[in-house]
């Protein structure tokens, strides 16, 4: 691998090295912040390279979104014949000119970037000249510490060997824990930060339960393999990630998927600051909806009696009939109690003793009849 990538190297460790002399100017030529603001300045040039691959990758993103549910019909339609599957996905490729490995070119053209340097710095930790490096640079370069911990220095590595490169242990892994956690949150904000406000909620498809699940597999990812990277290593990705999220946070703004929560929150902004203008049929129907939803009363709560008869009333006519038919209803019925009350009045005139007779009637009527034989 290092002949293949030897012309890397030298493309690498020249980059860094001119970036060290200027920054060498301002601050001591052996210290960490001359290396490292170089390794940070690697980083910033790769990517302004890789923007017009950047915004290929959103677009294919966007395409790959868009045609998720025509790909799930093929797969149901074709799922008993693959070649034919194949075939079909291909077809509609491209026919809309979208290419499923647009999304991985930044990170596949980062990758040669990133094991160069990761070589070179391990280069520099082993004591051995590489590229344009030569003793002088690799001397500096093996003082250089930030925050303690020196850039050829991992996590994993011996007390011996740190010592060796005139650090302590503790330092050194403080240092990486803290940086591989920064690498991880900001890997994690950035992938969440696209899953919940610049993705098109209307369309439901299995793309994105898998940008969800890449939410949480890439921060233990980098978590996981970053207690092998050097510390310059660990400055290069956590840069590049920090790169990445503003990056993405820019063009979410001003370049939202349409139908998402940013899309929505622009179109706020562009009409509020008077940029926007909508059709007229379209601001008609959006008043007429408020108009209708402002108007719109809840039904009142029954009571028992009225749901059996049927509910409350709702318009003005029912309501006048059934307010009169309750009205003779209650006329009805205060008539009923005043003829009770007349009957009960002639019943207690006639006196106790009818009553008496009356019950005592019942009772002698209740009575068994004497036996034949004691008549």
């Amino acid at each position: 691998m290092d002949t293949i990538l030897n012309p890397l190297y030298y493309a690498v460790s020249w980059i860094i090295v001119q970036f060290h002399s200027f920054y060498g100017l301002i601050f001591d030529p052996n210290s960490g912040a001359a290396w490292g603001l170089s390794i940070v300045s690697l980083v910033v040039l790769i990517r302004i390279c890789l923007i017009p691959l950047f915004v290929k990758q959103i677009k294919s993103t966007r395409n790959m979104q868009a045609l998720q549910p025509k790909m799930k019909a093929i797969q149901e339609r074709y799922k008993s014949d693959k070649q034919r599957q194949s075939e079909e996905m291909m077809k509609l490729y491209k026919e809309t000119g979208t290419n499923p490995l647009s999304s991985c070119l930044p990170i596949l053209a980062q990758s040669p970037f990133f094991i160069s340097l990761y070589q070179v710095l391990n280069h520099i930790a082993q004591n051995k000249v590489v590229g344009v490096i030569d003793q002088p640079l690799l001397e500096s370069a093996q003082k250089a510490h930030i925050f303690g911990a020196p850039l050829a220095a991992k996590f994993m590595d011996s007390a011996e060997k740190i010592e060796s490169l005139g650090a302590s242990v503790t330092d050194v892994r403080v240092v990486t824990v803290i940086m591989i956690v920064l690498m991880s949150a900001s890997q994690f904000f950035t992938q969440r930060q696209l899953m919940t406000k610049n993705v098109d909620l209307t369309v439901k498809t299995p793309f994105m339960q898998q940008q969800k699940m890449l939410m949480y597999v890439f921060p233990i990812m980098f978590a996981v393999f970053g207690i092998n990277f050097p510390v310059g290593v660990l400055v290069y990705w956590l840069t590049t990630n920090v790169w990445t999220m503003g990056q993405q946070m820019f063009v979410i703004r001003r370049n939202p998927t349409p139908g998402s929560k940013a899309f929505e929150e622009r179109q706020e902004r562009l009409r509020a600051s008077g940029k926007l203008v909508e059709a007229p049929a379209e601001i008609a129907a959006k008043k007429a909806a408020d108009e209708a939803r402002q108007n719109r009363q809840q039904p009142k709560r029954q009571t028992k009696a009225k749901r059996q008869t049927g509910g409350a009333p709702a318009a003005g006519g029912t309501q006048r009939t059934r307010a009169g038919s309750a009205g003779s209803a209650e006329g009805d019925a205060k008539k009923q109690s005043l003829e009770k009350k007349d009957t009960q009045d002639g019943k207690e005139k006639g006196g106790a003793s009818g009553s008496r007779t009356a019950k005592s009637g019942q009772r002698k009527g209740q009575q068994r009849p004497k036996h034949p034989s004691k008549k």
